[in-house]
């Protein structure tokens, strides 16, 4: 059985409204909300991985290392796939992944980051994935599944294709070449995109998902900010990206139901907000199973969630306590309120941070 769905995310502005409050009450000494002066963490964590995490890795290590004088982090924005070999091999704190574990590598185990098999996974940061294109004269555009399957994979070639026209006719598109841009790097970002093409356009794009790009066409660049630099430098150019590093560049607003819905963090919410959590995992490992072709009226299909990976034992027990603590200040109502002001997430809602912060007690 699966477990129930999470409660509904709460107006944004009454996150800020009560994070320092219910920061200072309920969470751990170690976290910003608390006096830097009388911190007693100490020691070093080296992470690598999802490069969508980037902007809100900063912001919260910032913050952390501010609360925490005697504590430094490294992150470094490998992407996910990176990430998760690093956290196989050993050597990593803790990564950031796009993509959690799946089935098959958890009963492999052998995570040479830990003392045993048993790992917590817990969502940190849901965002949109934009559509995101550079055309002269053209910020945003309508779409449907179909369409950007076509484009993407290559049967759709030009702007003024009436494929495009049809569903955006108060725009005057040119006969500009389309120049699709993917990932080059095994990426969770690809595999949400392309798990949405499969998901509700299966005609149109016959492929499965995946972190790695199926296809050898179209230009391929390293990383979320790669990609990002392929589309504002080139012309005719459309990607795939994190929302937070969308801005500058036009974006598609894409049919759900009836309507259009254009990229935020309210509408990624609530398409997360109605998937069940998988069912079968560890205790401390909280994987969504997120449906884009079940996504409800209003909100946007191709949402990511990112998630914080760790390990239930580690060998230091100091590397344990700085991972617990790190951990909870990200998750809490500060924390998440840091990554929304940074990179435009949308926070957790308190009833599923409830049940992080249970995964997060198991790291020892």
């Amino acid at each position: 059985m699966k477990l129930s769905r999470f409660a509904q995310i709460g107006a944004l502005g009454a996150v800020a409204a009560l994070a320092l409050t219910a920061c200072a009450a309920n969470e751990p000494s170690g976290t910003p909300s608390g006096d830097a002066s009388a911190s007693t963490l100490e020691g070093t964590l080296n992470a690598t991985g999802a490069s969508s995490q980037d902007a809100a890795q900063q912001a919260w290590v910032a913050a952390f290392q501010t609360a925490n004088p005697g504590v430094t982090i490294n992150y470094q924005a490998t992407g996910s796939g990176v990430g998760r070999d690093n956290f196989l091999a050993g050597g990593q704190s803790y990564i950031g992944s796009d993509r959690a574990f799946n089935e098959e590598e958890i009963a492999a185990g052998g995570f040479g980051s830990c003392t045993s098999d048993a790992i917590v996974e817990v969502p940190a940061y849901i965002s949109p994935v934009a559509v995101i294109f550079n055309l002269e004269g053209v910020e945003s555009l309508n779409l449907d599944a179909a369409t950007i399957a076509k484009i993407f994979n290559g049967d759709i070639t030009t702007w003024n294709d009436p494929a495009i026209a049809d569903l955006n006719t108060d725009v005057t598109l040119p006969d500009t070449a389309i120049s699709p841009v993917h990932r080059s790097d095994p990426s969770g970002t690809s595999d949400i995109f392309t798990g949405y093409l499969e998901a509700v356009a299966p005609e149109a794009w016959p492929h499965e998902a995946s972190d790695e790009w199926p296809l050898a066409s179209g230009e391929a660049a390293q990383g979320t900010s790669g990609v990002v630099a392929a589309v504002k430098g080139g012309a005719g150019t459309i990607g795939y990206a994190d929302a937070s590093q969308a801005r500058d560049l036009g974006t598609v607003a894409i049919k759900v139901g009836d309507e259009f819905v254009s990229y935020s963090s309210e509408a990624a919410a609530a398409l997360v907000e109605a998937s069940p959590l998988v069912e079968g995992r560890g205790e401390g490992d909280l994987v969504f199973d997120v449906d884009p072709a079940a996504a409800p009226a209003g909100s946007y299909p191709i949402a990511l969630v990112s998630y914080l990976i760790g390990c239930e034992a580690y060998e230091d027990e100091a590397t344990a306590e700085l991972v617990r603590e790190y951990f909870s200040y990200v998750v809490s109502a500060e924390g998440q309120d840091v990554a929304q002001e940074a990179a435009g997430s949308a926070p957790l809602s308190d009833n599923l941070r409830e049940q992080i912060n249970a995964a997060i007690s198991l790291i020892g």
